[in-house]
């Protein structure tokens, strides 16, 4: 029965004209820098801080300070199926794809796909579903099968010739830390994502990611001053190149230094224990407009819709195929 599920890909050029398609989700963080009167210098300085932070890491024969530039392409992917004798489509989730340019030598290099990481499905789960189980009398119990289509439809995704003929690599999303977690450093440390920390217990977060058959680890690269969560399937360190994990740092970090500066940005580095707080004043600012409070209120309207259109008119299908379901690669 996991035929019936099939995937398209389509692919969107971010650079400093991208403007975002109707299609696009509007909580899709790159897609928020992307609004406004100052879009096109918010995508400008942003593009700017990834790549003096790539080659700030990739400080080895690149005494300017410029040899590489990264290119990224917002990756979209629809789900096909039928389900009441017709062809159904639904957008599920959008990730970044990274392409590394080496300026000095003219060659392309593949980074990592995933990085950020954006869903309908997972915007019903923690807006709509969680929010309506708490019924106002305080936190929600999580349901046992909590991500656990989502988790499966993003698996089925990964093992799918759509996914396989178009990346050679398994995707790592990058995220912010849990500001409800305490991360402790340890001793380990890596010549690029840096010092690792452990937390003192899984956030739902993680969970839920777990659900996705992705692992967590969390580390510190050298010049930063807080741990990012990195999410992935097979070997952090060993899968993939050290440019390949660069292109990811400064992705990533720079996004995180506009969406969470309190964290990302702020005046201090983490200390051997460490609590992230938004809460906190002592961070500066990146001078990039973003919209936090806008993209909670989307994520909502956004998981309304996913509940309009996927989750209640499918949901016989979806629960038929999500029992069926076992990753070939589990």
């Amino acid at each position: 029965m996991a035929n019936e599920f099939t995937f398209s890909i389509s692919t969107t050029r971010f650079d400093d004209g991208y403007t975002p398609s109707e299609s696009s989700r509007a909580t899709t963080n790159f897609a928020n820098l992307a609004r406004g009167e100052h879009r096109q210098q918010n995508l400008r300085n942003a593009l700017t801080m990834i790549d003096r932070r790539f080659n700030d890491l990739a400080d080895w024969d690149n005494a300017a300070g410029d040899r590489y530039t990264v290119e990224l392409e917002i990756v979209s992917v629809e789900l096909q199926f039928t389900a009441g004798g017709d062809d159904q489509r639904f957008p599920l989730l959008e990730v970044l794809d990274i392409q590394i340019v080496d300026r000095q030598t003219g060659r392309r290099h593949q980074g990592i796909v995933g990085n950020n990481f954006s869903s309908y499905v997972r915007d019903y789960d923690f807006s709509v579903l969680l929010p309506s189980l708490a019924g106002g009398a305080g936190a929600p119990v999580v349901p046992a099968d909590f991500g656990v289509l989502h988790g499966k439809l993003f698996q089925h995704f990964l093992d799918s010739d759509a996914y396989r003929e178009r990346f050679p690599v398994t995707p790592v999303i990058c995220i912010s830390v849990s500001t409800s977690k305490t991360y402790t450093r340890t001793a380990n440390t890596h010549p690029v994502l840096g010092v690792e920390y452990r937390q003192d217990d899984y956030s739902l977060t993680d969970a839920y990611f777990a659900r996705m058959g992705l692992a967590v680890r969390y580390f510190m690269p050298r010049g930063a001053v807080a741990p990012l969560a990195f999410y992935f399937r097979g070997d952090l360190l060993t899968d993939y190149s050290i440019l390949q994990l660069i292109g990811t740092i400064s992705t990533m970090e720079t996004f995180q230094k506009i969406y969470r500066p309190e964290i990302y940005n702020a005046n201090s580095a983490a200390p051997a224990v460490y609590r992230p707080s938004l809460s906190q004043d002592d961070f500066s600012t990146t001078g990039i407009a973003y919209d936090r409070e806008e993209r909670n209120q989307l994520a909502v309207r956004q998981g309304r819709f996913t509940e309009e259109h996927f989750m209640t008119p499918h949901r016989e299908v979806l629960q038929q195929w999500a029992a069926d379901y076992s990753s070939p690669t589990r």
